[in-house]
C-alpha cells in the first residue's frame, strides 16, 4: 500500500478570544481527504512565543478532535500513539486557543499519512 505524507504547518499570528474559544489560524492549516483515501494525523509539534499557555486545536468537520496545550513561550512535540483514520472527505484544520486579549506568534507542523 502506498502512502503519502502530508503536512499543514507555518508561523501565525493570533489574538486569543478564550481558551474555550478555540479559532481558524490560517486556511494553510486546513486539508480535505481525497476521494478514495483515508489518512491519519501521525504527530504535532508547536511552539508559543507568546508570554501565556495557548492550546492548538485539530478540529475534524468543525468539532474538535484532539487539543495540544503549548506553555508559555515553550514548544511541544506528541508522537500521536492512538490513531484514527480519516475517511474520504473529512476536513481537519488545526484552530488556536488563548486567553482573551492574548496576542503572539506560534509555529504549527501537524503530520498526516494519507493512505
Amino acid at each position: 500500500m502506498h502512502s503519502t505524507p502530508r503536512f499543514l504547518q507555518g508561523v501565525f499570528l493570533f489574538e486569543g478570544k478564550g481558551l474555550d474559544r478555540p479559532a481558524p489560524l490560517g486556511t494553510e492549516l486546513s486539508y480535505v481527504v481525497p476521494d478514495g483515501a483515508a489518512a491519519q494525523a501521525v504527530y504535532f509539534r508547536g511552539g508559543n512565543a507568546a508570554a501565556e499557555l495557548v492550546c492548538a486545536v485539530l478540529m475534524r468537520d468543525g468539532r474538535p478532535m484532539r487539543y495540544f496545550p503549548i506553555g508559555a513561550k515553550s514548544d511541544v512535540h506528541v508522537s500521536l500513539r492512538v490513531v484514527e483514520d480519516l475517511h474520504a472527505g473529512a476536513n481537519v484544520e488545526v484552530w488556536l486557543a488563548a486567553p482573551a486579549g492574548t496576542s503572539g506568534t506560534v509555529i504549527v507542523d501537524l503530520g498526516l499519512v494519507e493512505v
